[in-house]
């Protein structure tokens, strides 16, 4: 028998409509990933996750609000632009779309602003296929390769 596929809901909020167990909920599961699975040891929070033009999108089972699956932010670049970053999919619902629905929404978000990203160099081809571009050469941050990457204005 086929288990049945859960049914979640993409949120936006800006950091004052966030409550504190979700707020909670974000900031634990990008620890978990980053931190722990991805042996980085970093500081996550660097004080943009409250800056009043950031949203944060995350992905939740339709019943439980509170519970994030995946999550990442979209916040301001001084050029005018925009950057989607802490782009993170919990490791037991991973393969399930979750990380694209996201993209989704948050480039809706964005609409036809230029938007970068710094990418994981193994989910390079993820990004691409939402329009993204490389932009110069591979680089070790934490000890793990990524590169740069752009998409431009539409």
């Amino acid at each position: 028998m086929t288990a049945q596929p859960l049914a979640t809901t993409v949120h936006v909020a800006r950091p004052d409509q966030l409550t504190v167990p979700v707020l909670y909920a974000l900031l634990r599961l990008r620890s978990d990933v980053f931190v722990v699975e991805q042996d980085c040891v970093y500081p996550d929070m660097d004080g943009r996750d409250l800056d009043p033009e950031v949203l944060h999108l995350w992905v939740s089972p339709a019943d439980d609000p509170e519970e994030v699956l995946a999550c990442l932010r979209v916040l301001p670049e001084p050029d005018g632009g925009t950057r989607i970053g802490r782009v993170v999919t919990a490791k037991a619902a991973r393969g399930r779309g979750l990380a694209g629905d996201l993209m989704s929404a948050a480039l809706a978000e964005v609409g036809s602003a230029p938007c970068v990203l710094s990418a994981q160099t193994y989910v390079r081809d993820f990004y691409a296929s939402f329009g993204f571009e490389a932009v110069g050469e591979e680089y070790l941050e934490d000890g793990i390769p990524h590169v740069d990457m752009r998409r431009a204005g539409r």
